[in-house]
């Protein structure tokens, strides 16, 4: 048992990087760490500890981690390092040779650090503590608060697909979930702090329910009930698992916001294939039109993946010309970075440098393009804005239901509160719409 009035008036510096799942698990070790007695560092300050929460998406993600690591050792030199996340989990020792990092924890540790913590002396070598991925089966429930309006609440971890260009199931493990009554009292917890939006985040959360047997629609219908959130987005979710009763069940429930995010990854068949996705583009057409049926107005964001081993040039441009078929709102194009111990790395064919950003920079004008016109499209619209707390340049900004960017002259009364606007005309120094009120 450790003796835990070592940790009274202790601070704690903390780093976070990759998604918004990490940036929900960094909030919860924050909060477990206050309980303990140790509270966040002020700026300026040296913190007696230091977590750094790293991502593995990609090979710059890696470097990123090091960086990251590297940076909070200089800033706190006399802290106890704790380096944890999917860079953690999947390549520890490498971190523990780091100097100066004292302790890294894998996936199923790293929302229980207090108990890894001790007497928070520095180390002479960095100790791992890991369980291997497929034994990890613990979920905790996880949310945190951006500097926005939006909170973001962890429904689902882990993932059970192994498509060939990932590594997140060897480092996050597999399925599991929360209960739907613990996350309803998630939700009702976010209410209390004067939370107006939530963002369902996970790995892969349309596959929620491994662990308890429920259903990711009954928690959507559950959570649709808590009074006092303004508005629910769902975050990624993959299109064989947005069934058409969820689709249905947004455009008539009374929080869920029209807007979706699905990864296609590639417009050729023949690529997902080769990715061992789940889904073929005849499918993911279906998904979209059906959205666009009944939520005309709805935003769909899409994740699409360049220079995969096996993309051809034809393959590219049947993607390209796939993409520009469909009516989307805003494009995420990642660019391939080989992982090891992935599937991909025994297909032949690999896609050089110089050819990758060609086709990213292809790509994401095609983005720019949909996403302006969308944005236009909605000009003369009366739709709800929550505005953020910061101030840039006397202005403040927000979001609608259906993912438009407003702008607004400051005023703090706005902060935080849905507001009824007209949707005005497009500004490219703000990088948004005129609110019109």
């Amino acid at each position: 048992m450790i003796d835990q009035s070592i940790f009274q008036n202790k601070t704690a510096a903390y780093y976070t990087l990759g998604c918004k799942l990490n940036f929900a698990e960094t909030s919860a070790i924050g909060r477990q760490l206050f309980n303990s007695g140790i509270t966040r560092v002020r700026k300026g300050q040296q913190a007696d500890i230091c977590v750094i929460n790293t991502c593995s998406v990609t090979e710059l993600a890696d470097k990123k981690g090091r960086q990251a690591i590297r940076k909070a050792i200089q800033e706190h030199p006399s802290a106890f390092v704790v380096v944890t996340g999917c860079y953690a989990q999947l390549k520890p020792d490498d971190i523990a040779q780091i100097d100066g990092v004292d302790l890294v924890l894998g996936a199923e540790q790293k929302l229980d650090v207090v108990k890894y913590l001790e007497d928070l002396k520095k180390k002479d070598k960095g100790e791992v503590v890991t369980s291997k991925t497929h034994r990890i089966r613990s979920f905790v429930p996880s949310v945190s608060a951006d500097d926005r309006t939006r909170y973001f609440l962890k429904v689902q971890d882990g993932c059970d697909y192994f498509c060939s260009f990932c590594t997140i199931p060897f480092a996050r493990g597999r399925s599991r979930n929360g209960s739907i009554a613990d996350l309803v009292k998630q939700a009702e917890q976010v209410v209390l702090e004067g939370g107006k939006e939530i963002v369902l985040t996970g790995v892969n959360i349309g596959d929620f329910g491994h662990t308890t047997k429920e259903k990711f629609i009954d928690l959507l219908k559950r959570l649709d009930d808590v009074e006092g959130v303004e508005r629910y987005r769902i975050s990624s979710i993959e299109p064989n698992l947005l069934t058409d009763e969820i689709i249905d069940f947004v455009a008539n429930s009374k929080r869920f916001a029209p807007h979706f995010h699905m990864p296609l990854q590639s417009g050729s068949d023949e690529v997902l294939k080769l990715m061992k996705r789940k889904y073929d583009t005849a499918l993911f057409r279906h998904k979209v039109e059906k959205i666009k049926s009944i939520l005309p107005e709805a935003f769909i964001g899409v994740d699409v993946i360049v220079g995969v081993r096996g993309e051809t040039d034809a393959y590219f441009e049947e993607g390209r010309a796939f993409i520009e078929s469909i009516d989307f709102s805003q494009l995420h194009v990642f660019t391939y970075s080989e992982r090891p111990g992935t599937q991909a790395l025994q297909i032949d064919y690999s896609v050089d440098t110089k050819t990758k950003h060609a086709r990213s920079k292809a790509l994401h004008d095609l983005s720019d393009k949909k996403h302006l016109a969308f944005h236009k499209s909605q000009i003369g619209n009366k739709k709800t804005v929550l505005f953020e707390h910061t101030n840039r340049g006397e202005k403040m900004h927000g979001f609608t239901e259906n993912y438009i960017k407003l702008y607004a002259d400051y005023n703090p009364d706005f902060i935080n509160k849905a507001m009824e606007v007209e949707v005005g005309e497009y500004n490219d120094e703000e990088m948004a719409m005129k609110a019109l009120y």
